[in-house]
């Protein structure tokens, strides 16, 4: 549905739909979520919730030089902990993110809240953990209701925009993107031919970082502050990309992508605007590579985040647990914007952070960890399979399967009308 969709006002965009079209694909998601893991009664699921995301933002750590940086995310594609060296990952695949941690604010402890680009997306944006067996972004009714850091920040001012060298149309981004605040949105479509052919997947990083930089510079001069996400994609599979310098293709795509970061920052870093922008590199979901365990266990959700730029005040780590979906309460507390909206997301640099831990999801499973240690759940199998710490293993089950039920009794009630 969302492939037709145009403009930042929806009523624009439902009058393009077909509407045969649009009723049998209305039939697909029919289900009712809230059925789904009904786990506890109401009352004990709300027990369980209780204090698990509340955050009063009332002693925020002020990390910024100002209340209005242009700011620019770095969506890096699978951009895990076991490539980063400082995590405990491959040495020399990724010297400027290396670097650039040790620069400006890095959350050392952070985790992916699921597993693909479309269900990272809206766990970044959204602050909306990702689902085992749903895909958000690919039910417009459900992904058009989501809060978005786009949507928050264009009603503060900001000018915003999506950058992709890839198909913006998969698992309907185009629509969910406009739908969130996005308002203007960059794919391969608008790359010529000849640098669409570079690569299988799309446009690689080495020319949609020069876009992204000539689009930026061409900002010089404006009043009007910016917010512009960019999703590289080389570090994706078939991993083939211009550069040599690692023998594992894996390797050697990720150690592409950081060449690209490390050059655009160098780039940028010389122009008036570094010194108002804060830039946040941040992946869309971690990759189980190497091979080595349980593809599902901890460190294969593990990802950076790093706030650097002109913006930030002063290098520092965050080492308290936390997950790709604080960065939107985080975000935008640093600029005193409002993020009730965002009810799973909290704001980590807050004093009142005090029950720091991370979910996360994968193919009908989830995993819940925190100071006491981290459990692994199979929906399917109703078994733990991956544990440390068994002492709070039961404890943190439960909270797990709270949140998981919360979850759906959420997108149930948007899909059903009964939730807004």
């Amino acid at each position: 549905v969302g492939t037709v969709y145009f403009s930042n006002d929806q009523y624009l965009n439902l009058s393009a739909i077909n509407p045969v079209f649009n009723m049998f694909a209305s039939m697909e998601f029919q289900k009712k979520y809230e059925d789904e893991f009904r786990f506890y009664p109401d009352e004990r699921r709300a027990q369980l919730m209780q204090g698990q995301y509340l955050v009063d933002d009332t002693a925020t750590t002020a990390v910024l030089n100002t209340k209005r940086p242009n700011i620019l995310v770095i969506f890096m594609e699978s951009f895990g902990a076991t490539m980063i060296e400082r995590l405990g990952g491959a040495k020399g695949v990724a010297p400027n993110l290396d670097r650039l941690s040790r620069q400006g604010v890095f959350f050392s402890n952070l985790y992916a809240s699921s597993f693909r680009t479309d269900r990272g997306t809206v766990c970044t944006f959204s602050g909306y953990p990702g689902l085992p067996t749903l895909s958000i972004m690919k039910v417009p009714r459900i992904a058009n209701s989501m809060p978005n850091i786009a949507h928050s920040l264009a009603e503060a001012g900001y000018q915003t925009d999506f950058l992709y060298g890839g198909d913006i149309n998969f698992t309907n981004m185009r629509g969910y993107l406009l739908a969130g605040g996005f308002q203007k949105l960059t794919s391969q479509d608008d790359f010529t031919m000849e640098e669409r052919n570079y690569g299988k997947w799309g446009v690689p990083d080495n020319i949609t970082f020069d876009r992204l930089f000539n689009m930026l510079k061409e900002r010089e001069g404006s009043k009007q502050p910016w917010f512009t996400s960019f999703l590289t994609l080389s570090s994706h599979e078939p991993f083939e990309v211009p550069f040599s310098k690692f023998e594992d293709d894996h390797f050697n795509a990720f150690a592409y992508t950081d060449h690209c970061i490390g050059r655009f920052i160098e780039r940028f870093s010389k122009t008036p605007q570094w010194a108002n922008t804060l830039i946040v590199l941040l992946p869309d979901h971690g990759i189980p590579y190497p091979k080595q365990g349980e593809r599902f266990a901890p460190h294969f959700f593990r990802i950076p985040m790093i706030w650097t730029g002109g913006a930030v005040a002063k290098p520092m780590v965050v080492d308290k647990i936390a997950s790709q979906t604080d960065l939107a309460a985080t975000l935008l507390a640093q600029l005193g914007i409002r993020h009730n909206d965002f009810e799973f997301s909290r704001n980590v640099l807050d004093a009142s952070y005090t029950r720091p831990f991370a979910f996360y999801t994968f193919v009908n499973g989830f995993c819940y960890l925190d100071s006491t240690g981290v459990s692994v759940y199979d929906n399917v199998a109703n078994r733990v399979f991956y544990n440390e710490q068994p002492s709070g293993n039961s404890q943190r089950v439960a909270k797990g399967k709270a949140i998981l039920q919360t979850l759906y009794d959420r997108v149930g009630a948007i899909n059903s009308g009964k939730y807004k």
